[in-house]
């Protein structure tokens, strides 16, 4: 972390309380961390907007493990992105469904791209794509 910066922001009184209210409500002990959190946010929503940076992100994925091959499927598609696939998590719901966890790293345009594969695979009942930045900045 670098040297810190004081600087001044005129806000808004009933958007500073709106503000209040919600950091409060996330458990922040002051305005400071929140305002960095959101600038994080917002630097790493740039950096995933340029396809060529890295990042790292979890795909979601639920899914009917009673449909024909949609397993094999799958893994068949992690094994073909074995150098960006991390990490995986299994978890069994309840006796048809399961849910799995990806953690992938890449360029933002190929975790995109893996994501989205996995996401529409036939028999997917729901999937999302989570991502950030692997922490290098700042």
């Amino acid at each position: 972390m670098g040297e810190l910066s004081r600087i001044g922001v005129a806000i808004d009184s009933d958007l500073l309380e709106q503000f209040d209210e919600l950091i409060a409500r996330r458990g922040y002990t002051n305005r400071s961390e929140a305002f960095r959190d959101l600038i994080r946010g917002e630097l790493v929503e740039e950096a995933w907007a340029k396809p060529d940076s890295m990042v790292v992100g979890t795909v979601t994925l639920v899914f009917d493990h009673h449909v024909r091959m949609l397993n094999e499927k799958l893994t068949d598609m992690q094994h073909q992105h074995y150098d960006h696939v991390l990490s995986t998590l299994h978890v069994h719901l309840d006796h048809n469904n399961c849910l799995e966890v990806l953690v992938i790293k890449g360029k933002a345009s190929e975790v995109r791209k893996i994501a989205d594969s996995l996401i529409s695979t036939k028999g997917v009942k729901h999937g999302r794509l989570t991502v950030t930045t692997p922490g290098t900045h700042s």
